[in-house]
């Protein structure tokens, strides 16, 4: 595998921006695009973060997968209320940018997300709300309910990045989107989550489990002994990649 560090700029953002890239150094065939994992990361987080705490690029290998980590600080993967619009940024601008600099899919079945925490819930929500452009996604103890996240006070930083007002409603709230894609003829990418019992987010993801069965929306869910640490998610995102069923370049 090939990593590279990449720094240009994005026009939506006003910025100068970064992202690793993971490309696989074999493939069966050199004309064909790389299908591509786009990996999200945590509110804590940075774009090197999975490179530095897990195997990713040795699991990647395994399935000629390209992989890109973008860098959006603690945005939320929203159109922020007093910054940026970083879900422009990652849903409309990100993905041309990389495909113009590299050999990546636009094809719907070669392109999936993945995140963990902040990055579980980014992921969703590109599939949720973009399900013509992503064949599968992935949620690692992800942040899926900003409704329940409005009642807790120790979290308003996230609202505040988001709205003035509750995010119900809106397709900053998964459950909405995926009500919304559920009563749709849209197609539905396949969703995997997972979360620990001991995680602080673990009732989140019981309620967007909850609520997928509720409304027909089909989620691959899990959970296991553990809280939001990268033992964990470091051997769930090799499930994941085995999960996606990815067909190799």
């Amino acid at each position: 595998m090939a990593l590279f560090h990449a720094h240009f700029g994005s026009n939506i953002l006003g910025l100068a921006c970064s992202a690793e890239v993971i490309l696989p150094d074999q493939r069966k065939d050199a004309s064909r695009p790389l299908p591509c994992l786009w990996l999200l990361h945590g509110l804590s987080d940075d774009h090197t973060i999975w490179q530095r705490r897990t195997s990713i690029e040795r699991y990647a290998a395994a399935f000629r997968l390209a992989v890109v980590m973008p860098a959006v600080d603690r945005s939320f993967y929203a159109d922020m209320q007093y910054g940026l619009k970083y879900w422009t940024y990652l849903s409309e601008e990100l993905p041309g940018l990389m495909r113009q600099y590299f050999p990546l899919s636009a094809r719907r079945e070669d392109n999936f997300a993945a995140g963990l925490s902040m990055g579980g819930y980014g992921a969703f929500k590109l599939a949720l709300n973009r399900p013509e452009r992503y064949a599968a996604a992935a949620s690692l103890s992800g942040a899926l309910d900003l409704t329940g996240i409005w009642v807790s006070a120790e979290r308003k930083e996230i609202l505040q990045l988001i709205s003035e007002k509750s995010p119900k409603g809106t397709s900053n709230d998964l459950l909405h989107a995926a009500t919304k894609l559920a009563r749709s003829r849209k197609p539905r990418p396949r969703l995997y989550q997972w979360c620990g019992t001991e995680d602080f987010l673990y009732a989140d993801n019981l309620r967007f489990r909850d609520h997928a069965r509720k409304i027909g929306l089909k989620v691959d869910y899990s959970e296991g002994p553990g809280g939001h640490s990268w033992d964990k998610w470091d051997e769930q995102i090799e499930n994941v990649l085995k999960w996606m069923k990815v067909v190799k370049a």
